[in-house]
């Protein structure tokens, strides 16, 4: 087997169906099939299971599948290694975006493709856990994300740390305790076993406090709409209700509490970097020690 042909697998593996997998690959289906079979052959196991148009990783299939695309990325990164050219200058850059948002990442964007215009941008947006399965996958190379988020295949450079806010439609006092929480009904952002449900949970957890939770929504504009409306309230961290709040609600500060949000920038280790990652990287570095300084002045 050779490269072009775990390209042609990868492909069918991912849409499961002949015809599609062409398509995406711009060429025809016979010859695709065919290829299919010569694999098939050449390794002495079935591959897929055929049921009818559609097509199934047989457990062979899936073992194929997975070392295919570590082979496939790894060439792709000796292959941009070897042609980067013009300290990054050139070439492209694929960057995660955390799904609760990151209120400066259009501006680093525009003072990275004001310095770099000819680096293509490719910005995927998701939650925390996925990004960074798709950054340990290397199909992209960084990502923002809201920590924390445990694993020790990935780097990580901390950007800052901001407070959660209790979200409701009522108007109240400045600020409202962890306990007096407790009794509103709940619209948790994420879902369970992400970044900032998990830590909500811990919080109450530790204040030894229930949590009234009715709703859970990852995305943050549809969760401001369902707490206008009236279903529950919601803690999110500060830049999300300054990103996406509604003028008809009203966000207190948290009082007694230590819940904090994080946000991190994420890449792989012992991996290579592009060039126009390593640039993006020091940008973000120079921005954050540029907003420290004005901080302290």
């Amino acid at each position: 087997m050779d490269i072009r042909q775990m390209r042609y697998f990868i492909a069918i593996a991912e849409e499961k169906n002949i015809t599609a997998a062409a398509n995406k690959l711009h060429m025809s289906q016979p010859p695709l099939s065919l290829q299919l079979k010569q694999m098939e052959e050449e390794l002495g196991v079935m591959l897929v299971e055929r049921h009818g148009k559609k097509l199934e990783l047989t457990d062979k299939g899936e073992v194929l599948y997975r070392h295919a695309l570590n082979i496939v990325h790894s060439f792709e990164e000796v292959k941009n290694e070897l042609q980067e050219t013009d300290e990054g200058r050139k070439g492209s850059l694929s960057i995660g975006i955390n799904t609760l948002s990151v209120p400066e990442i259009p501006e680093w964007l525009d003072t990275f493709h004001s310095a770099f215009p000819l680096v293509y941008l490719r910005v995927v947006q998701n939650d925390s856990a996925y990004l960074a399965e798709l950054v340990k996958n290397r199909a992209i190379e960084l990502a923002l994300i809201r920590l924390p988020l445990p694993n020790h295949e990935l780097n990580y450079l901390h950007l800052y740390n901001e407070p959660f806010l209790f979200v409701c439609r009522t108007k109240g006092k400045n600020d409202i305790t962890i306990e007096e929480i407790s009794s509103h009904p709940l619209i948790l952002p994420s879902t369970e076993g992400l970044g900032s449900f998990n830590i909500i949970h811990e919080a109450f957890s530790k204040a030894q406090l229930p949590l009234h939770v009715v709703c859970e929504c990852s995305d943050m504009k549809v969760l401001m709409e369902l707490v206008s409306s009236g279903i529950g309230t919601t803690i999110v961290p500060k830049s999300v209700f300054q990103t996406y709040g509604h003028s008809s609600l009203y966000a207190r500060e948290i009082t007694d509490s230590i819940l904090k949000s994080s946000l991190g920038l994420i890449w792989l280790k012992q991996h290579y970097l592009s060039r126009p990652a390593r640039n993006f990287i020091e940008l973000v570095k120079a921005r954050l020690e540029l907003d420290e300084d004005s901080s302290h002045k």
